[in-house]
């Protein structure tokens, strides 16, 4: 029988399965990899990048964008840990991915040997399918097994080899379990009786929305059909942005920190909500505790599990919907509705105010504006951690095939570089933005070295105001305190990306930023475009006191109007709202003291 290394084995694994790129950065204990690297040159890409989290981020990235696993490696030792940022960003936002960690040779190990440490335990916390090969032809066999299970439980699975295994010769006649898996999703349809019991909820509310999650990606257009029958405001969670096109009428975007105003204004208006494929850990903030909820997912853990449940249904989220559709009957606007719409048209409407303000430093909306104008309409972006998330959920209208991906509950810094290096890889036909703070970039930027080697066609965009905008919010926002450790350096981005054989350009203005674009889009490779970028905050809407003189000047908010002005108008009384009976009235629980010691914010 025909032998083959075991290294060479598990790469032919990989191709079986249909992966043709793998991410990482040598050392001295991946070499019998490097070595079946270099003899399946041609078949399987290899993606040298800088640093290990880099390639750990890029395969987190991956399945965000493209619905496949990424797979990445990382050496004993240092290259094994720097992985681990990556790795936990795809459990936190169960994302099937692979990480190969090498190890030393099997006789040098537990010996107090170079770089040698128990690497099993250290990723036990973090994958949800953490094995070392004990014996050279379990090779294949494991790396099939690596792959099941990450797209089975959705995460990273880890999977050790020590050095010398990789070097030995086993059988060639290791055929992988692919096409098993490859099976298209067919959850449950939901029970009459479930199904009348949600439609009786959403018949008695006087004002319902739906709360929806990535549970419902790839079905916008029944949550289009069901909005425009029943007349509910739609709502999302932050990664679930997309899923329904943001210029469709009833969605009003995100909800929390990064979201739009009129989101924010309306989630405790609703006295129903129908919450499907959601699972966001900051909906335990969100809507009235009194408020009706259906609940819909496939996976049981998650019902009740951020709000009390009236029903909950275990089955198809879309399914379930379209089964509402048929089994309900039209609804008028409500009063909710109503006062969504304006709301939402007069946040538009001052946003566009400024689309072509020559304040300097330039503000947000012009250089937004252009970006909507020029991106292509299957372009990826590649969205960073920090106040770009905010503008990105508010300025970005995403349409047709454009997609996008960012380190979600995690939220890891440094996101931006690797996921657009992960996005040109797996369609290079495609052109990528990656939009990113200057704190955020500067924690990968020498990736603008693997952009480069590469010569992959993306758009670096750093928006450059100097500090770490995000934190400095919460310091000033939320705990009140002097800043501390938020200033970032001045830097001049497009200096550095010279340095590293990447076109580089300063932008002070719209005019100057358009004609950056234009250069961008007329070239091969990439680009970066450090935007010397406004100080002033996204508008808060966690305060959101438009009652106060001050929070109107510091936000030059003069044409938005409170809610309370909507609500009046079309009639939105407190008692519909808060979903408390007339007759009764009772007393207003304690509010909480803010938590200023977990670091977290409530959004």
């Amino acid at each position: 029988m025909a032998k083959i290394n075991g290294a060479n084995a598990m790469l032919q694994v990989l191709l079986d399965w249909h992966i043709d790129h793998i991410y990482g950065f040598p050392g001295g204990s991946f070499d019998s990899t490097m070595n079946a690297i270099h003899d399946f040159k041609g078949k399987l890409k290899y993606i040298e990048v800088r640093h290990e989290e880099a390639g750990a981020l890029a395969a987190a990235a991956e399945y965000k964008f493209t619905g496949q696993a990424g797979v990445c490696f990382g050496s004993a030792g240092p290259g094994a840990v720097h992985l681990m940022n990556g790795l936990y960003d795809a459990k936190y936002d169960k994302v099937p991915m692979v990480a190969i960690i090498a190890n030393v040779p099997t006789s040098r190990q537990d010996i107090d040997f170079f770089q040698a440490f128990d690497e099993k335990p250290w990723f036990d916390p973090v994958a949800v399918w953490n094995h070392q090969i004990k014996r050279a032809d379990q090779i294949p066999t494991m790396m099939d097994e690596a792959l099941r299970q990450a797209y089975a439980k959705k995460g990273p699975a880890v999977l050790i080899l020590p050095k010398d295994f990789g070097w030995e010769k086993i059988n060639d006649n290791f055929r992988v379990t692919y096409n098993s898996l490859q099976a298209i999703p067919n959850y449950a349809a939901p029970k009459k009786e479930e199904i009348d019991a949600a439609v009786k909820i959403l018949e008695e509310a006087k004002n319902p929305v739906v709360y929806y999650g990535l549970g419902m990606k790839g079905h916008g257009d029944v949550l289009v059909k069901f909005a425009e029958k029943f007349k509910t405001p739609l709502m999302s969670s932050v990664l679930a942005k997309g899923v329904v096109e943001d210029r469709c009428p009833a969605y009003m975007g995100s909800i929390g920190r990064v979201a739009p105003k009129p989101s924010d204004d309306i989630q405790t208006h609703a006295d129903a909500v129908i919450w499907v494929g959601n699972d966001s850990p900051f909906s335990v903030f969100f809507f009235d505790p009194k408020a009706k909820v259906v609940q819909i997912d496939v996976d049981p853990e998650k019902l009740g599990k951020r709000h009390a449940v009236d029903v909950p249904i275990l089955a198809d989220g879309a399914k379930t919907l379209q089964a509402m559709i048929d089994a309900g009957e039209a609804r008028e606007e409500s009063p909710l509705y109503k006062a969504a719409m304006a709301d939402r048209k007069n946040w538009e409407d001052w946003e566009h105010s400024f689309d072509d303000s020559d304040e300097m430093p330039v503000r947000r909306e012009p250089i937004f504006d252009i970006i909507n104008k020029y991106a292509d309409d299957d372009a990826q972006f590649a969205i960073d951690v920090g106040n770009i998330n905010i503008d990105f959920q508010r300025l970005v209208n995403l349409h047709d095939e454009q997609t996008w991906a960012t380190s979600g509950l995690y939220a890891t810094m440094g996101f931006g570089s690797p996921a657009a290096i992960a996005a040109a890889t797996a369609h290079p036909e495609r052109e990528v933005w990656n939009l990113s703070g200057d704190g955020g970039f500067a924690m990968m930027s020498q990736e603008l070295l693997t952009e480069a080697r590469y010569n992959m066609h993306i758009l670096n965009v750093v928006f450059t105001n100097d500090t770490l905008g995000f934190i400095e919010a919460e310091q000033v926002d939320e705990s009140h305190q002097p800043l501390s450790g938020v200033i970032m350096p001045n830097n001049e981005w497009a200096l550095v990306a010279e340095g590293m054989n990447v076109k580089g350009v300063t932008v002070r203005t719209k005019k100057e930023f358009e004609d950056a674009v234009k250069e961008f889009k007329q070239m091969d490779g990439p680009m970066l475009i450090d935007i010397k970028f406004t100080h002033d905050m996204p508008y808060s809407t966690e305060l959101n006191t438009l009652d106060d003189p001050e929070f109107v000047k510091k936000y030059q908010a003069e044409a938005l109007k409170p809610f309370s002005y909507f609500a009046d108008k079309y009639g939105l009384v407190e008692d519909a709202a808060s979903g408390a009976s007339e007759a009764e009235e009772e007393e207003p629980e304690p509010e909480e003291e803010p938590d200023t010691t977990s670091g977290a914010s409530a959004h």
